[in-house]
């Protein structure tokens, strides 16, 4: 039997002899590379027998108490993606141009996206990592009123009391504590995505810099307000906080349509923006 026989069921298919929703296959596969599909000439998806089989393995799997990325591994899946929002936006969208930036120069980034979501976003959906905890409580009260109006608002630290018991509800800022082997353990996030202002800020620590704290510390840096980029980020963002508490979803939230991309003058205005933040980092940041 060829390829096609071996492979002739849709993403439906799937779906309904697994019971898991289109949307959820198609976040495990963003994430983990899992199920992989056969892609036929037209880019439409097709699974096998087999493809059935290792989703009802993960979801056995998950019943017994294994974490979604446990039990993708153990039901021999394929590798898992990096865990990381930094490597797997840049793998996504490879024309992000990073930006080396001081600490500095993205605490004021960031201060800019979270004032402007905070006088114009309309019901945005939020996510926050801060590495450690401590360089959480300088900008708690700001993400605690962010949270206020948000659709969701989470943030990621290294939380010494582990999982926040309380469960998700608006208004309320959700606090997701990170593995200590975590890639956001060494990863900025700030993702605010909401139809009338997407933006997004995303950097990772530069090795070699020493014991970690606040100081004049430089990170690599990509930023977008494509609403397509920012989604992805923010899809990123949600299927991490999945793995490490999967009940953070609201359940009585609908589903979000998928925003156009950018226009050629947002493109134009970006690169912009890029050489006047380097130019601005270069004359305010540490020598690097």
């Amino acid at each position: 039997m060829d390829i096609q026989g071996r492979a002739s069921l849709t993403i439906g298919d799937l779906a309904h002899r697994t019971g898991v929703p289109i949307s959820t296959l198609r976040s495990w596969e963003r994430r983990y590379g899992f199920p992989e599909p056969h892609r036929q000439p037209g880019g439409h998806r097709r699974y096998s027998e087999a493809d059935v089989e290792a989703v009802l393995d993960v979801l056995a799997r998950r019943r017994g108490g294994l974490s979604l990325a446990a039990a993708v591994t153990r039901a021999d899946a394929p590798q898992l993606r990096s865990r990381s929002v930094f490597a797997d936006l840049r793998r996504l969208y490879p024309l992000l141009r990073p930006q080396v930036l001081s600490r500095g120069t993205l605490v004021s980034m960031s201060h800019a996206i979270e004032d402007e979501c905070a006088a114009r976003a309309a019901d945005p959906i939020l996510f926050g990592g801060f590495q450690r905890e401590r360089f959480l409580r300088a900008s708690y009260d700001r993400w605690r009123e962010l949270a206020r109006t948000a659709r969701s608002a989470v943030v990621f630290a290294d939380f010494p009391h582990g999982p926040d018991p309380a469960p998700p509800a608006q208004g309320r800022l959700l606090e997701i504590a990170l593995a200590p082997d975590s890639p956001l353990q060494r990863e900025w996030v700030v993702v605010c995505d909401a139809v009338d202002l997407p933006a997004c800020l995303v950097a990772v620590e530069r090795p070699g810099q020493g014991p970690d704290g606040a100081g004049q510390r430089t990170f690599e840096a990509i930023w977008s307000v494509d609403p397509q980029v920012v989604r992805e980020a923010s899809r990123i963002a949600g299927d991490l906080a999945d793995e490490l508490r999967p009940d953070w979803r609201r359940d009585d939230l609908p589903a979000q349509a998928d925003p156009p991309g950018a226009s050629e003058d947002l493109h134009r205005a970006t690169l912009l923006f890029d050489r006047m933040v380097a130019y601005i980092d270069a004359r305010h940041g540490p020598s690097t």
